[in-house]
């Protein structure tokens, strides 16, 4: 079970299977996997039989388990009304049911660093093993040298997913280099973007491939000792991360003589507080020694003087676990996937308005249409698209216009946002601009640890412009202002946090500039989303006296008698729309 999976009822679902197979005296293997990506079908089950099909159930409560086990477990009918898909590989597939990778959720992804999620048992090292897992790795010690390594890993265009795309084996390459007798490698999961859980279903679903993919970097930089730096707001990724640790080293995988070869490497696991600032990595090696999370000018890189002073390699959770893919089919089908600079795939947390949220490990290239309307099926409730948000909060809002962009590295920035880690949130026509930037503009003004000037001060600052736009006290002046400080902010501020915090503004004053200018020479919110900004009043012609928004009114804001059309008072009314909820005729009129 994944942290989704969980939240959803899971663990319900898991105990009423268990009391229903006992009850029956069935026998049967009880057993759980992570995340399948599918986080709008959560609880999903699936039953197999030997030589059978894997059949997948999606939404299923306590209450469905009596049947699926009765009609499913025991009769070997599946229960076609509840099942979803099927993966029927070498065994007699069951009429009139989807294979999975044909649903429209998978039909567009290439599920490559996800392929063992939600298909394995991330507790058990066996079920890696028997997926090849550690495969790489015994090749690699078998017959490549460290400089081998670094040039397959070049040759495959693996660029850094934690967000800046640098390329990993120039990285690594740049850490061999580096003068010292001491080494190390450290993984960057504090992953804190709102929106974002791509690294921690990696964690939660297939912790061993982080573990080898490191253990590998270790072996080409020389590193015998490393760090994984993961939040402790991820209680069940740190719990298997402890386990997969534990087992990799009962195996042999970690420790002493690695295979029985002349290599080293320990690893250790770092549970960070939750500091937005400490995914950047200067920062992040300040955690791990003990010191408060704050970064540091660069150069010297870590590279060169990273944690306690020694070179050191960092990649985020999803670089790593790329990397046993490189040495399982070869640099050249590894990169055969992607774009000329963008090799490989991309795992994106697609969430917001859509009615397919989940993770989609997509090609890169693909355009922001395919993964909005043909993987996240769209918007909600018929709505019109507005802007998807990628990048995480440091990232860039993008139109419509931009929606055949094709998503890789250097379209998006050129576009005015970023890969970042992988967040990709999706807005309806219901959606205000000038309050989106707010909000993101407020995660990232609340997360600056303040060491450099513009970065404590001008967040705050533009974060003072927005807030004054949103309530209606905007002026003229204001777009110039907020401009001119936010392009300081992005070429003065020490770090990548600092650096990239205008990027929501920036794209939105590109983009929906229009709305900035309703806001501030209208007074107008063209979304109806900014509170100080929009007005409710009763239409005559609907209202048949009911009564009930008047009830529900928590401003006693609203009077009539029954059955005579009722009225609100804008002096009264503190705008939460409990009104506009509660009437049953349409009759309440937000503008």
């Amino acid at each position: 079970m994944g942290s989704c999976g969980i939240a959803a009822g899971a663990a319900g679902v898991q105990e009423e299977f268990g009391r229903q197979l006992a009850d029956r005296g069935q026998e049967a293997v009880l057993d759980y996997t992570s995340c399948l990506g599918m986080c709008h079908q959560e609880v999903l089950v699936d039953i197999t039989f030997p030589g059978g099909p894997r059949v997948y159930y999606g939404n299923v409560r306590p209450q469905m388990v009596a049947r699926l086990v009765e009609e499913h477990v025991v009769r070997g009918e599946p229960v076609m009304e509840w099942a979803i898909a099927q993966e029927s590989e070498g065994s007699k597939p069951v009429p009139g049911l989807p294979e999975l990778e044909d649903l429209p959720f998978y039909r567009k992804q290439r599920r490559r660093v996800l392929r063992r999620c939600g298909k394995i048992n991330p507790d058990r090292l066996e079920d890696y093993l028997a997926t090849g897992g550690y495969a790489a790795l015994e090749r690699i010690l078998a017959g490549f040298t460290p400089e081998q390594v670094i040039e397959e890993v070049k040759r495959s265009g693996l660029r850094g997913r934690g967000g800046a795309g640098f390329p990993t084996g120039q990285k690594w390459e740049f850490t061999r280099l580096a003068p010292g007798d001491k080494k190390y490698v450290v993984c960057n999961a504090d992953e804190g973007d709102p929106g974002a859980f791509m690294d921690r279903s990696v964690l939660e679903g297939d912790p061993h491939a982080v573990i080898e993919g490191m253990i590998i970097a270790a072996y080409a930089i020389g590193a015998d000792e490393g760090y994984i730096y993961v939040r402790a707001e991820y209680p069940l990724a740190v719990k298997r991360l402890y386990r997969a640790l534990a087992e990799a080293e009962r195996f042999g995988f970690l420790g002493e003589g690695i295979l029985g070869r002349p290599f080293s490497f320990r690893l250790h696991i770092k549970q960070g507080a939750g500091a937005f600032v400490c995914g950047e990595e200067t920062a992040l090696l300040k955690s791990i020694e003990g010191e408060r999370g704050m970064p540091r000018i660069r150069p010297p890189f870590p590279a060169q003087k990273g944690l306690w002073g020694r070179p050191t390699n960092i990649n985020n959770v999803e670089t790593y676990a790329n990397i046993p893919l490189i040495f399982e089919s070869g640099s050249e089908t590894y990169a055969s996937v992607g774009t000329d600079r963008s090799k490989g795939t991309k795992v994106f947390a697609v969430t917001g308005k859509v009615n397919r949220t989940g993770l989609a490990e997509v090609p890169m290239g693909i355009s922001l249409r395919e993964i909005v309307f043909d993987i996240a099926g769209g918007i909600q409730n018929g709505k019109a698209f507005k802007a998807v948000q990628i990048g995480g909060p440091s990232g860039g809002c993008l139109p419509d216009s931009q929606l055949d962009l094709a998503v890789d590295y250097d379209s998006l920035t050129q576009a005015g946002a970023m890969m970042g880690s992988g967040g990709l949130v999706v807005m309806d026509e219901d959606t205000c601009m000038v309050d989106v930037a707010r909000f993101f503009l407020n995660f990232t003004q609340s997360e600056s640890c303040g060491k450099c000037t513009p970065c404590r001060e001008g967040t705050k600052r533009m974060l003072e412009i927005l807030e004054r736009i949103t309530r209606g006290l905007g002026e003229e002046e204001d777009l110039e202002r907020l401009e001119r400080l936010a392009r300081v902010v992005k070429n003065t501020a020490l770090c990548g946090l600092g650096q990239t915090a205008p990027n929501p503004v920036l794209s939105t004053l590109r983009y929906f500039r229009h709305e900035y200018e309703a806001h501030i020479r209208e007074k107008k919110c063209p979304a109806r989303a900014c509170r100080a900004l929009i007005t409710f009043r009763i239409d005559p012609e609907r209202c048949d006296g009911c009564g009930r928004c008047r009830r529900n009114c928590p401003a006693q804001a609203i009077t009539g008698e029954p059955k005579q059309v009722h009225a609100i008072d804008p002096q009264k009314c503190t705008r939460c729309g409990t009104c506009l909820e509660k009437c049953r005729r349409q009759a309440v009129i937000k503008e």
